[in-house]
């Protein structure tokens, strides 16, 4: 396993930057997240391309938006988030597609997102369209030799697991985010592995604390100071054979974010010796 870092996809100089500073921190993997398709010009591949090459920083994983509205929480969350909701469903296929397409001018072959919040019952009229929609971009991606990951928050982990049995086109995977699984309520990341731990091709460093009312998100805090307990976590990992990044994704800005992307850094790099 390696420690990498989010590196978010604008434009210009401020591309270049964010792959400097990542490189000047000793990342050299990252998940490259965006969610405006305006950056998706092969102009822009080209860019990233060579950025990847003069700093020595690897693209581990293009983390891919889509357009529209979308609200964090449990009241206007479950309306707007995703492929979920029928009103944006068409569009945000586009979206990932487009996408995944302008992942493989770059080199990457694994496309992560948030699909929204997945129907829990597989009788709720929602279910098949979302079946339909995950299967259609799931093939499109699979005849590219590419792979679709979910990263965990919205649905509980058997929900995932249900979703892939499903559609079984083989390409589907989880981007585990163990600090989302906490700060929807929905599993404890190291039950979760039990379900799903076959599956993870992709992890988000993060951490949290569970929602304190019925409707906002849990807290996101520095790795290490909440409820997932990395050591363990760490082991059940190489346990199912993951030996990927362990991608630092800290949800604030300025000084502090980056003094503690700097401790994660030691912190996950400690624990990775010490497996």
């Amino acid at each position: 396993m390696n420690v990498g870092i989010v590196i978010r996809h604008t434009g210009g100089e401020s591309l270049r930057q964010s792959f400097e500073n990542a490189a000047k921190q000793g990342f050299r993997h990252c998940q490259l997240i965006s969610w405006n398709p305006v950056y998706w010009t092969d102009e822009n591949a080209a860019q990233v391309l060579a950025l990847t090459k003069e700093f020595d920083v690897t693209i581990t994983a293009f983390w891919c938006g889509w357009v529209g509205p979308k609200f964090w929480n449990f009241t206007e969350g479950p309306e707007t988030l995703g492929i979920v909701p029928i009103a944006y469903r068409a569009e945000r296929v586009q979206n990932l597609l487009d996408g995944a397409a302008y992942a493989r001018k770059i080199g990457v072959q694994d496309v992560v997102t948030h699909m929204g919040f997945i129907p829990e019952n597989m009788t709720d009229p929602n279910w098949s369209g979302v079946v339909a929609a995950v299967k259609a971009v799931a093939l499109e991606l699979k005849r590219n030799n590419q792979n679709l990951l979910f990263e965990t928050g919205q649905e509980t982990p058997v929900v995932l697991l249900r979703l892939f049995e499903t559609i079984a086109t083989g390409n589907l995977y989880v981007n585990l985010d163990p600090a989302n699984l906490i700060l929807y309520g929905k599993a404890n990341p190291l039950d979760a592995m039990d379900v799903f731990g076959d599956y993870v091709r992709g992890v988000h460093a993060k951490d949290g604390f569970y929602p304190t009312n019925g409707k906002e998100l849990g807290r996101e805090v520095k790795v290490g100071t909440g409820k997932v307990n990395f050591p363990a976590l760490l082991k059940l990992l190489k346990e199912h054979g993951y030996d990927g990044s362990l991608t630092i994704e800290r949800e604030i800005e300025g000084e502090q974010q980056i003094a503690d992307i700097k401790e994660t850094q030691i912190f996950l790099n400690d624990l990775i010796q010490a497996l």
